[in-house]
């Protein structure tokens, strides 16, 4: 997951919005979003990474919620664990955000952020591994956030653009707008001028490709795998989500689809 703009608690009438793309090798196996057990016996909706396991986000019908993306830059962290693990293991647990940090050993993983949430606590926190001793973290109060492969908000136009594109998709009239909204937002294309490139140490040519929301960069073997919305409607009864994916495709084997799920998480 290299891109994603969310809003906690900015809308009564959709208290929870994300909208996030996937940039991924072309050839990295993955399994698209449904309902599946991990080996713990926990019922996760998410995608999967067939290649090292764990995904990018997921969900549980209990309330739990996490979203990952990579670190780029010149003194980015690499490690010998999959990233993608860190979204199952929280899904999995039942921990607060500062004890499931505490069991983290930052070093083992390459440069993350991780977005941990908690439906029934109403607690949401940012953290990442990026170079320095220990995880750097953040409770995240109501607001409207954006990540790309910066720390949370760097103001990358890619990520400037997708929140900007969420502020005004909350106003929309009713959610098949505001959903549309988000999934053009996340298939724009264009890319950022020059000027505005950020400088992660990466050819310039490869961060021009990276720039657009939408990546297509087929000469490198890498782009956008799938975009997903989410919105949470709220209800008398607690929240009532609606999920959906769409894979992309870039090649000539390569096979699009769409996948909706919805569920309902309890006051």
């Amino acid at each position: 997951m290299c891109l994603i703009a969310f809003a906690i608690g900015v809308s009564k009438r959709w208290p929870l919005v994300i909208a996030a793309n996937r940039d991924e090798f072309l050839d990295r196996p993955t399994l698209p979003l449904a309902r599946w057990a991990s080996e713990a016996g926990t019922e996760i909706i998410s995608g999967r990474d067939i290649r090292a396991g764990g995904t990018w986000m997921g969900l549980t019908a209990m309330g739990r919620i996490a979203m990952l993306t990579n670190v780029r830059g010149p003194a980015s962290l690499t490690g010998e664990k999959s990233r993608g693990e860190l979204v199952t293991r929280w899904l999995e647990s039942d921990v607060d955000a500062a004890s499931f940090m505490a069991q983290i050993h930052a070093e083992a993983y390459g440069g993350f952020n991780l977005v941990l949430g908690d439906v029934n606590s109403g607690a949401w926190h940012w953290l990442s591994n990026k170079p320095g001793p220990g995880l750097e973290s953040q409770a995240l109060k109501p607001g409207v956030y954006g990540l790309s492969n910066g720390a949370l908000d760097t103001p990358w136009p890619k990520t400037q653009g997708l929140k900007k594109a969420l502020y005004t998709a909350l106003t929309a009239s009713d959610q098949e707008t505001l959903e549309a909204e988000m999934m053009a937002a996340l298939k724009d294309r264009r890319r950022a001028d020059r000027e505005d490139l950020p400088n992660t140490g990466v050819p310039l040519a490869l961060e021009e490709a990276l720039s657009s929301a939408f990546v297509d960069f087929p000469e490198h073997g890498y782009g956008t795998r799938c975009s997903t919305v989410l919105v949470a409607s709220g209800v008398s009864e607690g929240w009532d989500l609606s999920i959906q994916e769409v894979t992309h495709a870039h090649r000539e084997d390569d096979r699009p689809g769409v996948q909706n799920v919805r569920l309902c998480w309890q006051a």
